[in-house]
């Protein structure tokens, strides 16, 4: 898995599920449509009308697949929808210095890539992003490195290598014990007892 993308700067601290997805879109059961109204209180103002301002809103970030937050990313409840709008927008990557529990879990299970970086790192992201809409971060998840050549920036990230191994093979933890199934059936037959 390789993201070679412009990013979207977001400096804002515990941006909790229900900034990222509010509660009144809570009302479908799929995973399809939440995009639209991912950040929706930031991203339109009360008549309805796209707000100019919020950079979501910015015709040059339109196509950023990289999101670049602020300090404890996905904090508040539990909802699994923050993660379906994030990705629903088409957000393949997250880089922030922390990232709440349950959201980072979400986040790996809808085919995002939560990174953490340290402070200095993710704020030299944060600046050089909201300077240019033109910068680009390269993320390489084999190697585990986010690079951004406008910084001269070079940092490897942790992830766990179960999770690494689903991302990289495009499936959630389901899909995997899924596909384990001959394996599991071959052990089960193994181990049966007469009756």
């Amino acid at each position: 898995m390789q993201i070679s993308s412009k990013a979207i700067p977001l400096p804002i601290s515990n941006i909790d599920t229900d900034q990222i997805i509010p509660a009144k879109f809570l009302k479908q059961v799929d995973k399809l449509g939440y995009g639209k109204n991912l950040f929706y209180s930031w991203r339109y103002l009360d008549n309805g009308d796209s707000n100019p301002e919020f950079i979501l809103n910015q015709p040059e970030r339109s196509s950023a697949q990289i999101l670049i937050a602020g300090n404890n990313f996905g904090c508040g409840s539990s909802r699994e929808h923050a993660a379906w709008a994030v990705a629903d927008y088409g957000i393949k990557a997250i880089i922030s210095t922390q990232f709440a529990d349950i959201f980072k879990g979400n986040a790996y299970n809808n085919g995002i890539l939560p990174i953490e970086l340290d402070k200095t790192s993710v704020d030299q992201l944060m600046q050089k992003s909201l300077d240019s809409a033109n910068v680009t971060i390269e993320i390489d998840l084999e190697s585990q490195e986010v690079s951004c050549d406008d910084i001269n920036l070079r940092q490897i990230f942790d992830i766990h290598p179960f999770k690494k191994q689903c991302l990289m093979q495009g499936m959630d933890e389901t899909e995997f014990l899924i596909n384990l199934r001959p394996e599991i059936q071959a052990y089960e037959n193994q181990r049966s007892i007469p009756v």
